[in-house]
């Protein structure tokens, strides 16, 4: 066949920022290494959220009535559920402040606090509204995944080499923070309780680093080159096996797992696998019982000092704000006994800390914009136009998760890239005009 009848070769789409929103997501990705060592982690993702605000309001007050319909911002209902239950997070803040007296000092280092947590949520959802392409937040965490597959095998050999734990403190904790551990540069850690090593990389304690990774592990699957998502998915998985994490092994595989059963449901042949689940699952549900009891008690007991430690923070959590401050809470975590271990009342469980600390003001302001989201992304599954529905739905799901094992609004800073999709999600309807 003559060269010139035959087809032009395919040509590989390269993935690269355009816009200013792109390309700072991108280099804020793609830095997490270098900013880790610098110890400006945490400051670039507490402050990131509001530098994409002030892009996102100059855009708006650019718009008028010349600008074309694709172009105009539009909010979805469900994002201004988010900013209503986040506003409303600070009100209760507010609240239980005045209500214990705790002073003007600490009401406004708590609304620092709020503004680089809980707000910084709805912010990073906003974020969507730039028009931030997902395949650039995709890619980007797919390169911290190769950087993760190269420097981890170093890591691993570090205990042995007779090195110290903690290499330094950045000076940058000057700045402030929840902890000098979100300023640490610390290569590896022995967990007390267990005496085993853990790797928390470039997260302040072990098991935020299989949050992150779950939230990696779910976003390189919608990588599109395989080279790529092969990098991607094997730092993922790196970060939630030296975590040593159980949750973080468990949604592993749980999570990406639920989101495919729940996009096939809606289809006819779902339909069909989901009836002969149900009648199998009714001829062998005492064995399904009885292999379920035993898994959840051998999660509880693979590091049963933890176990303990997080139930009882629960418990007293959940008491106190039954019988102290049921409406607003406490508007502060407060430091425990011997019996949790010093351990912070109100941490470690987002729910039962939102009820601590917030109330069951805060409780709704969660629980409400997290519900709806679930169920809007639920329907966009049977929806073929919804690219990115199973995704935020995955998400959703990872966060919910999440929910029973840490704070989330103090992780903000470092699972943003999974929130920024998630309002892509959210976002999908209005933005499909633009899109090609």
């Amino acid at each position: 066949m003559s060269d010139s009848l035959r087809s032009p070769p395919a040509l590989k789409r390269t993935v690269c920022p355009e816009t200013i929103p792109e390309q700072i997501v991108w280099w804020a990705i793609t830095w997490t290494y270098p900013l880790w060592w610098m110890g400006g982690l945490y400051i670039v993702g507490s402050i990131l959220g509001w530098l994409l605000l002030a892009l996102l309001l100059v855009k708006i007050l650019a718009q008028d009535e010349s600008t074309p319909l694709k172009d105009r911002i539009s909010i979805s209902w469900v994002i201004w559920l988010w900013i209503i239950g986040m506003v409303s997070m600070e009100v209760s803040l507010l609240a239980g402040h005045l209500d214990f007296n705790l002073g003007v000092e600490m009401m406004v280092k708590s609304t620092i606090g709020w503004a680089k947590g809980w707000a910084a949520l709805a912010l990073y959802l906003l974020a969507g509204n730039l028009r931030i392409r997902s395949e650039i937040i995709i890619r980007a965490v797919c390169i911290i995944g190769f950087q993760t597959v190269l420097i981890t095998p170093i890591l691993l050999i570090t205990p042995y080499l007779h090195l110290p734990e903690l290499l330094y403190v950045s000076p940058l904790k000057i700045f402030g923070g929840a902890g000098l551990e979100f300023f640490e540069v610390r290569i590896f850690e022995i967990d007390p309780t267990t005496d085993q090593l853990r790797w928390r990389l470039f997260a302040p304690w072990a098991p935020a680093l299989g949050f992150v990774g779950n939230i990696y592990f779910l976003l390189s699957l919608q990588e599109e080159d395989k080279k790529w998502k092969l990098f991607g998915l094997a730092g993922a998985i790196l970060m939630c096996l030296v975590c040593k994490s159980r949750l973080a092994q468990l949604s592993l595989f749980l999570i990406p797992l639920i989101t495919i059963l729940v996009t096939k449901l809606w289809r006819p042949m779902g339909l069909v696998c989901l009836g002969v689940i149900f009648h199998l699952s009714g001829l062998f549900a005492p064995r399904v019982i009885d292999f379920t009891i035993y898994l959840w008690e051998s999660f509880k007991t693979a590091r049963i000092a933890s176990t303990r430690v997080r139930m009882a923070l629960k418990r007293i959590a959940v008491f106190r704000w039954e019988t102290e401050a049921p409406i607003w809470g406490h508007g502060v975590v407060e430091r425990g006994g011997h019996v949790v271990e010093w351990m912070p009342i109100g941490s470690h469980h987002t729910w039962a800390g939102l009820l601590f600390v917030k109330g069951i003001v805060g409780f709704l302001a969660l629980t409400i914009p997290m519900v709806a989201t679930t169920v809007l992304l639920l329907w966009r599954c049977s929806k073929p136009r919804y690219q990115l529905a199973s995704t935020g739905l995955g998400m959703i799901m990872i966060l919910f998760l999440y929910t029973f094992g840490e704070n989330l609004e103090i992780l903000i800073y470092l699972i943003w890239p999974g929130i920024i999709v998630l309002g892509l999600a959210l976002q999908e309807k209005e933005l499909r005009y633009g899109m090609p």
